[in-house]
């Protein structure tokens, strides 16, 4: 019986990241309208280098924005290849204190490989501790998020900063605490976002009015 258990808890662990594939690729068609975890294969005979190649990681991403940051993601989305293989890509630009926001990858363990720049980095431990475990990073420097964590990374120099993350899922998923938190739609009650922050209504509406803008634009 302790084996068959092992065995099981094995199987889960197994089961917990995305589906393996059973055969060399299943580069994902987008236009099929059947439903399934993923996406379904595109017939074999039809696939070509297309579907395993994405250009343009090279080009600066558009840091003129209020956070001063940028993020060019390489998913399933942008290769289609990269359909059941469980990795995927992005490029993070930062202006000088230019900042990547506390969110989390719901579907995925991050690692960041700083390119150039200085970043200070960290995520945050699951409750009760809370414990913040951060970093500063130079060019050639490598760091771990791990799965589904809030984590965030500030450029804290005068220079633009470069990185480049690697993700253990085909699609990952991303959610920016505030962004989700102040901008959801509908709105959270302010009753009890105010309650949870310990704050005035008034301060709540102000966040939710700024966040919800810059969702719905």
């Amino acid at each position: 019986m302790l084996i068959v258990v092992l065995i099981a808890m094995a199987s889960l662990g197994v089961l917990a990241s995305d589906p393996s594939p059973l055969q060399d690729f299943c580069v994902a068609d987008t236009t099929s309208p059947v439903l399934v975890n993923g996406f379904v294969c595109k017939n074999p005979m039809h696939v070509n280098a297309e579907d395993f190649f994405f250009s343009g990681l090279n080009k600066p991403g558009n840091t003129n924005n209020r956070l001063g940051s940028n993020v060019t993601t390489v998913n399933v989305n942008q290769i289609a290849g990269l359909n059941t293989l469980g990795i995927s890509l992005a490029r993070i630009d930062y202006a000088p204190f230019g900042v990547n926001p506390p969110h989390t990858h719901p579907r995925a363990t991050e690692i960041l490989t700083v390119i150039e720049g200085t970043l200070h980095v960290g995520f945050i431990t699951s409750n009760p501790q809370n414990r913040l475990i951060f970093k500063v990073l130079n060019a050639g420097d490598v760091f771990v998020f791990p799965e589904g964590l809030i984590h965030f990374q500030f450029n804290r120099g005068h220079k633009n900063a470069v990185a480049i993350a690697s993700l253990s899922s085909q699609n990952p998923g991303v959610i920016t605490v505030a962004n989700a938190v102040f901008g959801s739609n509908p709105k959270i009650d302010e009753s009890v976002l105010a309650k949870a922050f310990q704050v005035d209504k008034k301060v709540i509406n102000y966040l939710q009015s700024q966040f919800w803008m810059d969702n719905n634009n």
